[in-house]
C-alpha cells in the first residue's frame, strides 16, 4: 500500500469514470477506497459477497454498501460489473478466444448472462464488440 504523499499517483492511475470522491460524506476513507479499489481489481473476476468486501474495510455489509455507493457513486455490483465488461472488451480484440471463454475469465456465470449484460449496460453484444474492433484494427 503506498503512504498518503504518494495519494496524487495512485489516483492518477484511476481512470476518469471510475475515480473516487475522496473524503465523501459518509463514505469510505481513502485507506478504504485504496483497500478495496485494489482487492476490486485483482479478484473482479472471480464470484465476490459483500461481506467479503466490507471485512476488506472492516465495515459491516450494510455501512459498507452505502460508504462505497457514495464514495464510488455506483453500488459495488455495479462497480464489478463495469471491471468485468471493461476486461471482457479487452478480450475480445483477440478473435483466438471463443466468448465463452472470455465470459468465463471475466467472472461471468455463462455466456448468456455475459451477453445479457453486456446488451444491458453498453447497448451492444459481444459479437458486434468483436466486429467493430476487427474493423478498426484494419
Amino acid at each position: 500500500m503506498r503512504r498518503d504523499d504518494d495519494l496524487p499517483a495512485w489516483f492518477s492511475e484511476i481512470p476518469a469514470e471510475r475515480r473516487p470522491l475522496l473524503n465523501a460524506k459518509g463514505g469510505l476513507s481513502i485507506s478504504s477506497t485504496r483497500l478495496v479499489q485494489q482487492f476490486l481489481s485483482k479478484n473482479f473476476s472471480r464470484k465476490l459477497s459483500l461481506a467479503e468486501m466490507a471485512a476488506v474495510c472492516d465495515l459491516s455489509p450494510y455501512h459498507f454498501v452505502r460508504a462505497f455507493s457514495k464514495t464510488f457513486g455506483v453500488s459495488p455490483h455495479q462497480y464489478v460489473l463495469n471491471l468485468r465488461l471493461d476486461f471482457a472488451e479487452k478480450l475480445l480484440a483477440d478473435r483466438r478466444m471463443s466468448i465463452t471463454d472470455i465470459a468465463d475469465l471475466s467472472g461471468f456465470s455463462s455466456q448468456s448472462h455475459f451477453t445479457t449484460t453486456m446488451k444491458r449496460y453498453r447497448n451492444v453484444t459481444p459479437l458486434q464488440v468483436r466486429a467493430r474492433r476487427s474493423r478498426t484494427s484494419e
